[in-house]
């Protein structure tokens, strides 16, 4: 069947196979610590999207090829350990320097567009129309988030239904290049949460304290270990199929999803020390409960900017672009070059 036939075919050595593995699971890893990066496109800069998903194909129907077991072991593995160093590090980032995140979070996030539009080629009326759904479907989430109490913590209790979905959710940003599985979860009230998370069970690990990593294993990490593996069985050959089948509106949706990412990542919005009296997460705050706050459980509220701080948010949206556009275009100059020396191969 063609939806099905392998994407790359060249006998490259297995060890050269491991070694762009490792580069683009790393660079998949720190893309879905960070709101706003697309893993997929970091696998197309790597030069390794092809085979990550013929690897995934193949091995979702029982075909367990060893450039297959490679390709994927070394991205699964080497994404992984990037983001159990780094989990903690990006979260502190985002509770600290809130402005200047999100900026370069929204740079980031439409640096993935140029991406999406080059696989569109010709508009159609069914590219309009996907976009036209798919962000009205992304902003309906921002502004659900900014009208739960809870939301603006990005870092409250979540359920394991919810963490659930949100690694099914995270799967479906490895798949496709321009869907970011950090801003998934941020608009999902589950980033902060997730981090935390992580960084809890490698602490915990660290200090020997198995029965705290057994609890922060089974609450946060294990639903969304599920999640991310039925996303990746599920969603990619769902995905491989919807594109097969319908390549314009699937990927238009992709460019509604991603021009509707902006809406929820206003940057001019800080932590606010919550009053007695206030209502958050369902509870009454009273002087125990807001001592006991931590930074990640505070909710945020807009606040006027100054023209110093626009203009210094402007310009992080135009180096995250710069960035994202780059990489992109790196994994685009890698694809022409094969074909070219193959051209110059057989000149000679």
């Amino acid at each position: 069947m063609p939806d099905t036939a392998p994407l790359t075919t060249d006998d490259t050595p297995l060890p050269a196979l491991a070694v762009r593995g490792v580069v683009g699971g790393v660079l998949m890893g720190l893309a879905n610590l960070v709101p706003g990066i697309s893993g997929g496109t970091m696998l197309v800069a790597a030069g390794v999207y092809q085979r990550f998903i013929d690897a995934i194909a193949e091995v979702t129907t029982l075909r367990f090829r060893m450039a297959s077991m490679v390709t994927l072991g070394s991205i699964v593995a080497a994404a992984g350990l990037a983001i159990v160093l780094l989990a903690g590090v990006v979260r502190n980032l985002v509770i600290d320097h809130r402005w200047a995140m999100y900026s370069l979070f929204i740079g980031l996030t439409l640096g993935g567009v140029p991406v999406v539009w080059r696989m569109v080629g010709r508009a159609t009326r069914g590219v309009w129309v996907g976009a036209a759904a798919g962000f009205v479907a992304m902003a309906a989430l921002a502004w659900l988030q900014t009208t739960d109490q809870a939301s603006g913590s990005d870092g409250g209790d979540a359920g394991f239904v919810m963490l659930l979905v949100a690694g099914v959710a995270g799967a479906s940003a490895m798949i496709l290049p321009g869907v970011s599985g950090g801003y998934l979860f941020l608009v999902l009230g589950v980033y902060v949460t997730i981090l935390t998370g992580i960084d809890d069970l490698k602490q915990a690990v660290s200090a020997r304290d198995m029965s705290a990593a057994g609890e922060v294993g089974v609450a946060v990490v294990l639903p969304v270990v599920i999640g991310v593996i039925v996303g990746v069985v599920v969603v990619s050959n769902v995905l491989r199929w919807l594109l097969h089948r319908y390549e314009k509106p699937t990927l238009g949706v992709l460019l509604g999803l991603l021009v509707g990412a902006v809406v929820g990542l206003w940057p001019f919005q800080r932590s606010v020390t919550p009053q007695v009296g206030d209502v958050i997460k369902g509870q009454v705050m009273t002087a125990e409960l807001i001592a006991d706050l931590k930074p990640k459980d505070l909710p945020t509220a807009f606040y006027q900017p100054g023209i110093g701080l626009v203009v210094s948010a402007l310009g992080l949206i135009v180096v995250g672009f710069v960035v994202t556009a780059l990489i992109a275009r790196l994994g685009q100059e890698k694809k022409r070059a094969k074909p070219q020396a193959a051209v110059e191969g057989t000149a000679t």
